[in-house]
């Protein structure tokens, strides 16, 4: 092995050779897979990918560059990078610096090697695991790396929400008239999230991962809104009692990708770790009301357990699965069929796309109106 060398090392033993890309050293995570084409920028800095090693299916990474208006957060949060074929100049008029350099400067390890196609058919096969990058001065004898990767972290019972979450609250205004205060929980929150709340009218308010009920609740919103984010969710019981004093309290709720999975447990759902779980900007996703196909952004590796069948109880009325993934039926999407609460399991704010399920924060504001109308009536 030379300076020029890098390895990727799975937790089963398989081993992937390639050169560096970003920063060199090593680093370690559960390894998954992501089939969009486009949005890498918007990729690497969604904080639901932390403690994650995303490997790219698409064969050109970094073509359009890196530049300052996309990123979806303060930071990069994957853990390691993994792309066949760098782009070997950006080219774009809206880029800065090159992706490599991008990554260099965030202490990103990573790795370009001819096999991400065999990788992701490895995934497939055999499920997410945990993995490693190594580079530089971290290569050794595989035998050793294989020991660094069984002895770092899995993500079964990882706790990460307030580890990505904006440790003080803040405000982001109504673009135009106001129409409605919303409390938004950060549990991993993407910056187009409330943007395109606030391009309705919201005024969100954006609160840490921990925040209780009585918290929540304080603010008088019009809606409370539960984000993305990491982690298994089997261990958010803070986020998930917040959330059941919030629907006691018969505050209109909207819930995204890990917001689903706590409204799911809310409900009394069990939830459970998907075996290579959705990541692209590509997911045929069915909505059972209607039965209109959106092809949308995904970003879990857990999932809810719910009957897709029939309708069923809860402490909160009646409720249903809304909405199902065309590629297996997993479950992306809940409704409560006697109070204003709905989630999905995939992001309608979608960038950099697509932008099917846009009219989700408009189903939002509708609730709202509702609930504001109604209680309008019976004072």
């Amino acid at each position: 092995m030379t300076d020029a060398t890098a390895l990727l090392v799975l937790e089963d033993g398989r081993v992937f050779e390639g050169a560096p890309y970003g920063a060199t050293g090593e680093t370690f995570g559960e390894i998954v897979f992501n089939t969009g084409m486009t949005g890498y920028q918007e990729t690497l800095t969604d904080p639901s990918y932390h403690r994650q090693i995303v490997a790219m299916t698409a064969p050109h990474i970094g073509n359009t560059g890196v530049n300052e208006e996309d990123p979806e957060s303060r930071r990069v949060w994957v853990a390691g990078y993994v792309v066949r074929e760098p782009a070997r100049v950006p080219s774009s008029w809206r880029a800065t610096r090159s992706l490599d350099d991008y990554l260099r400067d965030q202490g990103v390890v990573g790795i370009a090697m001819p096999g991400t196609r065999a990788l992701t058919r490895h995934l497939r096969e055999r499920g997410a695991m945990r993995a490693g990058v190594f580079s530089g001065d971290a290569l050794a004898p595989v035998e050793e790396l294989l020991e660094r990767v069984l002895r770092s972290p899995g993500m079964v019972g990882a706790d990460l929400a307030a580890e990505v979450s904006t440790r003080e609250p803040y405000v982001v205004p109504a673009l135009g008239p106001k129409r409605f205060t919303v409390a938004a929980v950060d549990l991993g929150i993407k910056a187009m999230t409330p943007r395109r709340m606030a391009e309705r009218g919201c005024e969100v308010h954006v609160l840490p991962a921990w925040a209780t009920a009585e918290e929540i609740l304080s603010l008088a919103p019009d809606g409370v809104f539960f984000s993305n984010g990491p982690g298994d969710p089997a261990a958010a019981d803070t986020q998930v009692k917040a959330l059941q004093g919030v629907l006691a309290a018969g505050k209109p709720f909207f819930g995204i990708c890990f917001g689903n999975q706590i409204f799911g447990r809310a409900l009394g759902l069990g939830t459970y770790k998907l075996r290579f779980g959705h990541r692209g900007v590509n997911q045929p996703v069915q909505d059972r009301r209607t039965g209109k196909v959106d092809i949308s952004a995904h970003n879990h590796g857990f999932a809810v357990d719910a009957p897709v069948d029939r309708p069923f109880d809860t402490p909160y009325g009646r409720a249903e699965v809304s909405h199902v993934n065309l590629n297996d039926d997993c479950v992306e999407g809940l409704r409560l069929l006697d109070y204003p609460g709905f989630s999905v399991q995939y992001h309608p704010e979608a960038a950099a796309g697509p932008h099917d399920a846009a009219g989700l924060f408009d189903e939002f504001c509708a609730l709202m109106e509702r609930a504001s109308t109604k209680g309008n009536k019976g004072a």
